[in-house]
């Protein structure tokens, strides 16, 4: 994981030159983060290289960022600018360095590059963030569970015909199309036959089902993206393309980027997007960005509306998952699992990482790395096909295209603590 770019927070969180220091923590290594007085971005270890006093609580001033404890004060690369402490004679200043890493800015977030510093690849654009015109819009949160508990269900189709069944609604559409408060499907089928292609970067596979329309010619096709190590590209609407990444805190918990991307003219913004997905900070999230809904609360679970026909009663379609990601525990133990057909991305992913771990042992490049990394031409898509179509020569393109309205969107229902 550390030989790709990683994302460490949200650029609206360090938006500000000399602003408020931000914690953050990837691959169990405790993080600053902070904009500097010229707006450079530095991520660094959280802890002083002297006595170990987090900088999360440092003054940002003047080109670097001081330790309360002592004054020591570190740039954006690690550098000891000055130690308030010692003697300017001593020339300690000059033998340290702190722990800092390379840094990039795109996509709505802020980059860094935790692998050897003797070979920091060029950063690439993620497949969801294509071009510096795209709309980005995310929805993060912190969740207490396992990287990869998440990631299976982000790739893993068969779900959401019954976990989301009533957010993405069956109806006589031509292909799934997005409308206020919800996302149309044009099938019914609960039960996709599902196909792999295995590829360097990860893979992409198939979910097909029986359209509601001339289902004995034709084929309805979502295909998913899984984008190594921890991406997923999800089959979009009429309007705007959908993914998700997930970076690891630890072992047993993670960062979870819910993405809504493409045309400024068809996708919604920040916050229209948050609303809807019922993933806004101060009513659905703490300031942390950690879920209100909790195993506790259920999660806020209204079971009169599941009586009323809501399959769930868990308001915005994220929250659903998240309530099914938590549910199994911190790390869950897969072999308690019983797999079925419907399960066959869920295998090819194990299998493909427990792979790439062991060719990584081998001395070759990590998966995804280099000439292993996705092409542009890969992207999520979801047609109804004829039969006689191998979805995986079909013609495919993300979604792109400025004439169509911004869509109003609103969660389904309002759900209180």
């Amino acid at each position: 994981m550390r030989r790709h770019w990683t994302p460490i927070c949200l650029l609206e969180e360090v938006g500000e030159a000399d602003g408020m220091p931000v914690k953050a923590r990837a691959f169990g290594e405790d993080l600053v983060v902070f904009r500097d007085t010229d707006g450079r971005v530095g991520v660094m270890d959280e802890h002083c290289p002297h006595r170990g006093a987090s900088l999360v609580y440092g003054r940002n001033e003047e080109g670097g960022l001081r330790c309360l404890y002592h004054g020591w004060k570190m740039d954006v690369q690690g550098n000891v600018l000055e130690m308030a402490s010692e003697p300017a004679a001593s020339g300690m200043a000059d033998k340290v360095k702190h722990k800092a890493y390379p840094t990039q800015e795109w996509g709505g977030m802020v980059w860094a590059y935790m692998g050897p510093k003797d070979a920091v690849p060029e950063f690439q654009p993620p497949a969801w963030a294509p071009t510096a015109d795209a709309r980005v819009s995310i929805a993060k949160v912190l969740l207490p569970c396992n990287w990869a508990q998440i990631l299976e269900g982000a790739i893993d189709s068969a779900h959401s015909s019954s976990l989301h069944s009533s957010d993405m609604v069956p109806a006589r559409v031509d292909s799934a199309k997005a409308t206020a408060n919800t996302w149309l499907r044009p099938s019914t089928d609960k039960a996709p036959r599902m196909q792999v292609q295995r590829a360097g970067y990860g893979f992409r596979y198939a979910a097909l089902r029986r359209p509601i329309t001339n289902a004995t010619a034709n084929d309805y096709v979502r295909s998913t993206v899984f984008v190594a190590p921890a991406t997923a590209l999800i089959p979009p609407n009429n309007l705007y393309n959908v993914a998700n990444i997930n970076v690891p805190m630890d072992d047993v918990s993670t960062v979870f980027y819910f993405i809504a991307w493409g045309h400024p003219a068809q996708t919604p913004e920040t916050e229209t997007w948050r609303k809807f997905l019922r993933q806004t900070v101060g009513i659905d999230l703490d300031e942390n960005y950690r879920p209100l809904r909790t195993q506790e609360n259920r999660f806020w679970q209204d079971r009169q509306a599941m009586k009323a026909g809501n399959f769930t009663g868990i308001s915005g379609f994220p929250n659903q998952d998240v309530a099914m990601w938590m549910s199994m525990g911190a790390i869950a133990n897969r072999s308690h699992d019983r797999l079925g057909a419907s399960d066959l991305a869920i295998v090819e992913f194990r299998k493909q990482m427990l792979d790439a771990v062991q060719a990584f042992q081998r001395g070759e490049p990590a998966i995804g790395t280099g000439e292993l990394a996705i092409p542009a031409t890969v992207c999520a898509f979801q047609a109804i096909v004829p039969k006689t179509t191998d979805w995986r020569e079909y013609e495919v393109k993300y979604i792109w295209a400025g004439d169509g309205p911004h869509p109003e969107m609103e969660p389904s229902y309002s759900v209180k603590a």
